[in-house]
């Protein structure tokens, strides 16, 4: 409810922003890396939902270099193990839709999706509701993941 009551259109990149700003927690980063930074979905599919992306604002593959291609990948790996260390999910989801028509729904800066899921995950509320239920506060998710992940 704190989310829907202090939100704004902000103009340009939310990623960007998130990343040029200093306060991680606020924006949710949980590591700056040379190339590449992870940080929660603001807008999860389920609890521990993140984000891999490059620094640069970077919209296909095909613009990543070398170094952030490996470094992104050594992240999500990471990212994966971080989130069977905190939520022992019994699979994840790990992709990345690229453009508008595939779903990205800010298909200008390049991102994967590590996506937690247990059976049983998507229920009536998802189907005939149109929502989804997360049992923990974006805050907790964001504590116990930027702690298993020092």
């Amino acid at each position: 409810m704190k989310y829907i009551e202090k939100n704004s259109n902000q103009d340009g990149c939310p990623f960007c922003r998130a990343f040029s700003e200093s306060d991680d927690q606020e924006n949710l980063v949980i590591f700056r890396g040379k190339n590449a930074f992870v940080m929660l979905n603001r807008y999860p599919y389920t609890t521990g939902h993140i984000l891999i992306l490059p620094v640069l604002h970077q919209e296909k593959l095909s613009e990543l270099d070398q170094d952030t291609r490996a470094e992104m990948m050594e992240l999500i790996k990471r990212g994966g193990d971080t989130l069977q260390d905190v939520y022992q999910p019994e699979g994840m989801n790990v992709g990345l839709n690229l453009g508008a028509a595939a779903g990205a729904g800010i298909p200008k800066h390049l991102h994967w999706h590590i996506v937690p899921r247990w059976m049983g995950d998507t229920n009536y509320m998802t189907t005939v509701g149109g929502a989804r239920v997360l049992p923990e506060a974006l805050e907790d998710t964001y504590q116990k993941v930027l702690d298993s992940w020092k």
